[in-house]
């Protein structure tokens, strides 16, 4: 696996009227010559800063949340990279820029090549219709916030759904080998062996 680096970022996630303080893990994988984005969270200065003038192949929104998505065109703006969101979180898309399109779409099994690693897109709806993960097949998965250290990210808002996100997570990212670390979109790692015996906790738990 490429080396990975972590920008962290703070602004508000909005949704349904509610407003929410949050800070947000802005994932860059890649080498020293191209990265790939990995969310484009409040403000595109830090990620540019991190990215350091080298290519950025992608700029990959796990959802459509605001919070992921509201650095995106001014990071494209300072990259020249493009923006992939899948189409069913399209309508969140449009609650922050309702005259705008992401450049490019996320299609489950899609693979994204940076820095000579392949990174494969896993479809996980729940969290949002549209939610992906990706996986680079030798042990490090992106979740967004899909799945976090302590469990599946909040369905209690629209466009998510319980059910959806742990089956999701049961079947997409529960089979991953064990050691696979997982990066995601908000706090700590966490790896799929620590969270998967809790399966049955957070079903238990609900939303």
């Amino acid at each position: 696996m490429s080396p990975v680096e972590r920008v962290v970022t703070s602004g508000v996630f909005t949704l349904d009227g509610g407003e929410w303080p949050v800070e947000n893990n802005v994932w860059l994988v890649g080498d020293d010559r191209e990265v790939l984005v990995v969310d484009a969270a409040h403000d595109a200065a830090p990620i540019v800063a991190a990215v350091g003038g080298r290519r950025v192949v992608a700029i990959v929104l796990t959802h459509g949340h605001n919070d992921h998505v509201n650095a995106a065109p001014a990071l494209a703006e300072s990259t020249g990279a493009a923006v992939y969101l899948h189409p069913d979180d399209v309508a969140l898309w449009h609650q922050v820029f309702p005259a705008a399109e992401p450049d490019a779409g996320l299609a489950d099994g899609q693979e994204l090549t940076v820095g000579g690693v392949d990174l494969t897109v896993l479809h996980t709806p729940g969290h949002t219709p549209g939610g992906c993960c990706l996986y680079d097949g030798d042990g490090v998965l992106f979740s967004g916030d899909t799945l976090f250290q302590g469990g599946p990210g909040a369905t209690g808002r629209s466009f998510s759904d319980f059910p959806t996100i742990i089956a999701s997570i049961r079947e997409r990212l529960l089979v991953l080998p064990a050691e696979t670390v997982v990066h995601t979109g908000h706090g700590d790692s966490t790896t799929i062996g620590d969270e998967a015996p809790h399966l049955d906790e957070w079903i238990a738990r609900g939303h």
